[in-house]
């Protein structure tokens, strides 16, 4: 078979080919430049041109053909773009999830099959597993990666039974420390190569001066609230019954992130744009007087207002369930979805390398709602919540 290896200079992707090419495959090596503003990165980090240097010593290495590709403009459009504008509402995107649905397994895939390859394989800690129904249909399964500590999979959200039949995971089976062994006895000049921090393509980057290429930074108000604002009853301190959200009232009410307005709190102090911040966030505020941290728990994009709270454990940060608008909804498996009316116990995953957590989930006609079985901390309109069933990831959507 012959299979493009998404090399990019990092040491997962150069033993991904390195095993493929010890398998007897036809390898090539294909390299993507997806980003040229330097606006916002931090000097320094995973600069593109380094690792293309690094990748084209590791095609050398591997005695495989080195291709390049500039795919900037198309990530600019579908996934930066797309970052300013769910920004610019006040939700916070993962530009990774949308880089591997629009870019990687896209307009990436696309090249590797005008290149003549029949399929494309990344460094991802994920893994693959064909079926075959009982009605002949192929299905391809995604599957957690081996390595607890680097599964990738909830990066892999968004990718269709198409993509997924065109994807190769070779490194989804080993562990990290594995990965790192097989680069050093093969002398792969990626061997000691650090993990990429940061957007995918980007880099890490100073996210109020990279938005405020395109959004303004505005003065407002931020506005502490405090614990006796809630009732005791407002936060559930045990572990819900599923039986209790038997009615659309209390799905929604579950669901629903808190709201707040002015009078809710106090003002103790002025931020520079409420769409710079997300919920959670601990750094940036700059408002001293407090024993412990002050925590993002909502924004107002509308009156440009920033609520926090004080301490981790503060109640606005905790929420029993989410919402997801059917339109935002994908399932990996078509075969096993869900009909309005039907609800179904999966394991859930709300950011990446968060531990799964079980929950039960709840289709109506206007959408899904996940109800928890113990508080999350931080759920954040935008993001992208993970459901699995085992070790399978099967589908997934946009937070409300």
């Amino acid at each position: 078979m012959k299979i493009a290896v998404g090399l990019s200079g990092g040491v997962d992707s150069s033993v991904a080919a390195l095993l493929l090419k010890e398998q007897g495959h036809d390898v090539i090596a294909l390299f993507m430049q997806n980003w040229h503003d330097t606006t916002g990165t931090l000097f320094g980090d995973c600069p593109w041109r380094d690792d293309r240097a690094i990748a084209e010593l590791v095609a050398k290495k591997l005695n495989i053909p080195f291709h390049f590709v500039d795919l900037s403009k198309e990530y600019s459009k579908r996934v930066v773009d797309y970052m300013f504008e769910e920004y610019e509402k006040g939700r916070t995107p993962n530009p990774d999830v949308l880089c591997n649905r629009e870019i990687k397994f896209d307009v990436f895939l696309k090249t590797a099959l005008d290149l003549g390859a029949d399929a494309v394989a990344t460094g991802h800690y994920c893994r693959k597993e064909d079926l075959i129904t009982h009605n002949g249909q192929k299905i391809s399964r995604l599957l957690a990666g081996k390595d607890p500590n680097k599964d990738q999979s909830y990066f892999l959200c968004q990718l269709s039974q198409e993509q997924l039949s065109k994807a190769i995971f070779p490194i989804g089976a080993l562990l990290k420390s594995r990965v790192r062994e097989i680069a050093a006895e093969a002398a792969l000049p990626s061997a000691d190569k650090k993990d990429s921090q940061g957007i995918c393509f980007v880099g890490k980057i100073d996210l109020p001066v990279f938005l405020q290429q395109k959004l303004k930074a505005v003065d407002g108000d931020v506005v502490e609230i405090f614990r006796d604002y809630y009732n005791n009853n407002a936060i559930e301190n045990i572990l819900p019954s599923y039986s209790i959200f038997n009615t659309k009232e209390a799905l929604v009410g579950a669901s629903s992130s808190n709201i707040y307005n002015r009078e809710s709190g106090k003002k103790i102090g002025i931020h520079h744009g409420a769409h710079f911040y997300t919920i959670g966030q601990r750094r940036g505020l700059n408002i001293g007087g407090h024993k412990e941290p002050l925590f993002v728990i909502a924004t107002d994009i509308a009156t440009n207002t920033v609520y926090v709270g004080e301490g981790q454990d503060h109640p606005g940060l905790l929420r029993r369930g989410l919402f997801i608008k059917s339109e935002e909804i994908h399932w990996i498996r078509e075969d096993l979805k869900m009909n309005p009316g039907e609800c179904g116990d999966f394991l859930l995953r709300i950011r990446y390398r968060q531990p799964l957590q079980k929950a039960r989930l709840f289709f109506t006609p206007e959408g899904l709602f996940i109800i928890f079985k113990e508080l999350q901390r931080g759920i954040t309109p935008g993001q992208f919540a993970a459901w699995y069933s085992g070790d399978e990831l099967i589908g997934s959507g946009v937070i409300s």
